[in-house]
């Protein structure tokens, strides 16, 4: 630093004698900063962050989308997830490093116990008959001593009253935050704090957006929905103390127990446990923020939740940073010391045992364009960073084979390349009630054509070509709905949708538009015209407007049908007429995706279940699809533990959609990231939010490479520094020649 206060006083003078910054201005704030910028001060002259977080145990990273709702009964998008996962504790969540994913116990002492009943009221065995299954008992004991994180809705004056349950406007007047109150404390996590967020879910203010799945099977939520919303007529605007109110089927059993009844058998309610809709929510935290004054200055539970996770939000500017700190108050939890395949070997284990989190503070930034957040990546500012069709060739190179590496400008900095698949399917939708792609109103053997013209398109589209075009290689072709790492996705050839793949040389090799001709002209389409009439076969792709973007993949898709000698016609319209299309059951061909919820491929499946169609019943089967067999065998799937019995009727399933083929299975987005080498422990696995913790940084490494890589150019400096010089020379001359004579004037005028 010395030699940096030495630089800056011989740059003052230089701006001094060249008459830039005159002695009476040199200590302005203006030349202050040219002599800090010419003197380019500090270890890292253009780092963004304050100097106090130099050295520090801090995670870097950006988010492009600010989020809406941070309230764990309201949030249900990615970009919030992000938050929430590391401030919410549900009972349950998944193990990091696992795959297929496993739940394990969060803040309950075990996995929950699961108990059947039968209409009269007995017990049923674990194994009993779905159909004699009445109602369901899960019951959910948690860990004593886990606490929250400092707030002030736990505060107590000296006798024992909340000091902040009756806050004027004067009191809130310097408030911004939680964190700004002068008195925080704590306490301790009971059973009644899930009942009550529970509850929350039935709140009409609220508007959860699982409020009608959850009473489904719920059905004392509706009888609460109606109660509150009574209540809430006859005192508009007051707050709702829920625990003066009856919930049907949830209740808690002591101070550490809760249960909850639901009606029939509903194995995939575990997979909700460890999502924060479930999480808890003290009834003081729903009192304190639901004072007057709050909601006009953001204080609020979408605005700041609360928890017992590793970590509580410390900062929230959603416009531009947000800072996740270490919750002093975090319970006892420790780094796995098992996990998947491999995992030992890429270093996963090395941290075994040790105490979470590794991390003490996240400080996210928001970047509204991808180039600032890449380059600021490159100059070691963000320690993980995604990769955008912008800069995927400087990032990553891809082979021959279709194999991609990192670039070796990449590996070169010491980044590292990880990849996932992601739990998401895409796929073309045949819809079952139109009369050319799905035989609607025909005999069997028109059903037979309309079949085998499915099957046609479904092996002339070529996934490959198209993942390497247009997603860089990023995504693997779909085999069946369930995508990999989830219970019931197969793998190799035993994997293979062989109507559309052969395996050949120990990989499938998809069989080619000889083979898309051959089932069209058994579909009465030779050469793409009708067999008895010669007439053009012409099919209809229903999508959204395409912008420019969209244009080329448009294109993409008609050369495919043109192979075939098929006419290809795009129905665009906007996003809402698309929808109303598909609801009313008057779209063809069409392209869409679903994001697995939980990794049970009952998540999956459901999306061809009859019962679920989407024309008339408004569910989520847009195809329209209905098999009795593949119905019949989805109501037992649904309600069977995981083991072979289930694989074996999955398999079954999966050969029913491959035969009658309502969908044209597409492909499994795969996501690619890249990571600093001084970030440790990140494994990719979009089911598993809550990884923050298990993180780690190496600082020094980091401070190093900064330092190394953020070096500033000096030849600029100096070319400046001889431009001044020759521009102040002149005047340097001039003022020396005046001085001189006006020297020599006071000497001859001397007596």
């Amino acid at each position: 630093m010395k030699t940096c206060q030495n630089r800056a006083v011989l740059i003052r003078a230089f701006l001094y004698f060249s008459g830039i910054c005159p002695f009476a201005r040199a200590r302005s704030a203006a030349c202050a900063g040219l002599c800090l910028f010419f003197a380019a001060c500090g270890p890292v002259p253009n780092a963004p962050y304050p100097d106090g977080e130099r050295g520090q145990n801090i995670l870097y990273s950006a988010f492009m989308e600010r989020p809406r709702h941070l309230d764990p009964a309201q949030s249900f998008t990615e970009d919030e997830a992000t938050f929430l996962y590391q401030i919410i504790e549900p009972p349950l969540q998944y193990h990091y490093l696992k795959r297929p994913y496993a739940l394990e116990p969060a803040v309950a002492a075990e996995m929950p116990a699961v108990r059947y009943f039968a209409a009269d009221g007995r017990a049923l065995r674990d194994a009993a008959d779905p159909a004699k299954v009445a109602r369901s008992e899960i019951e959910i004991r948690l860990r004593p001593g886990t606490r929250y994180q400092p707030h002030p809705a736990f505060a107590r004056n000296e006798h024992g009253q909340p000091r902040y349950f009756a806050l004027s406007e004067e009191a809130l007047a310097d408030i911004r935050s939680p964190m700004d109150f002068e008195h925080l404390d704590s306490r301790e996590l009971v059973a009644n704090d899930f009942v009550y967020e529970i509850k929350r879910l039935a709140h009409p203010s609220v508007q959860s957006p699982i409020f009608e799945l959850m009473a489904e099977h719920l059905p004392g939520l509706k009888a609460l929905h109606a109660a509150l919303s009574e209540e809430m007529k006859k005192n508009p605007g007051a707050w709702l103390d829920l625990d003066q109110f009856a919930l049907d089927g949830v209740e808690a059993v002591d101070r550490y127990t809760y249960q909850i009844t639901f009606t029939g058998l509903y194995p995939q309610f575990l997979y909700w446990l460890s999502m924060p809709f479930f999480g808890p929510v003290p009834p003081e935290v729903d009192r304190f923020f639901s004072q007057p004054g709050m909601a006009e200055r953001n204080l609020t539970l979408d605005r700041w939740p609360m928890g017992t996770g590793p970590y509580m939000l410390a900062e929230n500017n959603p416009n531009a940073r947000m800072v996740l700190a270490r919750n002093p108050n975090y319970r006892a939890d420790a780094y796995p010391c098992e996990g998947a395949v491999g995992d030992a070997e890429e270093g996963l284990l090395a941290d075994c045992g040790k105490s979470l989190p590794l991390i003490d503070k996240v400080v996210f930034t928001r970047e509204r364009e991808a180039i600032p957040y890449w380059n600021k990546f490159l100059q070691g500012y963000y320690d993980a960073a995604g990769i955008s069709s912008d800069n995927f060739d400087q990032a990553v190179s891809m082979g021959v084979q279709g194999d991609v590496t990192l670039s070796d400008d990449m590996a070169a900095r010491g980044i590292r390349l990880m990849t996932a698949v992601s739990s998401s399917t895409f796929y073309f939708g045949f819809n079952m009630r139109d009369p050319l792609v799905g035989g609607a109103g025909a005999d069997a053997a028109g059903r037979e054509r309309a079949r085998l013209l499915r099957q046609a398109i479904s092996v002339a589209l070529d996934t490959e070509e198209y993942i390497s075009i247009f997603l860089n290689g990023r995504g693997i072709p779909a085999m069946q709905p369930i995508p990999p790492g989830v219970f019931g996705a197969r793998e190799g050839e035993a994997g293979i949708n062989s109507v559309v793949y052969e395996w050949r040389d120990g990989k499938p090799q998809r069989r080619g538009v000889a083979e898309a001709k051959r089932l069209l002209a058994l579909a009465g389409w030779p050469n793409g015209r009708d067999a008895r009439t010669g007439e053009p076969l012409i099919v209809y792709f229903d999508t959204t407007d395409a912008g420019m973007g969209d244009r080329s993949r448009i294109d993409w898709l008609a050369k495919q049908f043109r192979a075939l000698g098929v006419q290809f016609v795009v129905r665009a319209t906007d996003w809402n007429r698309f929808q109303d299309k598909i609801l009313q059951g008057n779209a063809q061909i069409f392209l869409l995706g679903w994001n697995a919820d939980y990794p049970d491929p009952e998540n999956l499946l459901f999306l061809l279940y009859g019962p679920q169609g989407k024309a008339g019943g408004q569910g989520n089967n847009s195809a329209n699809y209905v098999n009795a067999e593949y119905d019949r065998l989805f109501d037992r799937m649904k309600v069977m533990p995981d083991g072979s019995e289930r694989q074996r009727v999955i398999d079954r399933m999966v050969a029913i959609l491959r035969h009658d083929a309502p969908w044209a299975f597409w492909f499994h987005p795969k996501t690619y990231s890249l990571q600093h080498g001084w970030v440790k422990n990140r494994k990719p696995g979009d089911i598993v939010r809550n990884g923050l913790k298990y993180q780690s940084i190496d600082v020094a490494a980091r401070e190093a490479a900064r330092a190394a890589w953020n070096v500033p150019s000096r030849w600029p400096l100096a070319a400046v520094g001889l431009l001044l010089a020759a521009l102040a020379a002149p005047a340097v001359m001039s003022w020396r020649r005046r001085e001189r004579a006006a020297a020599s004037a006071r000497t001859e005028a001397a007596p």
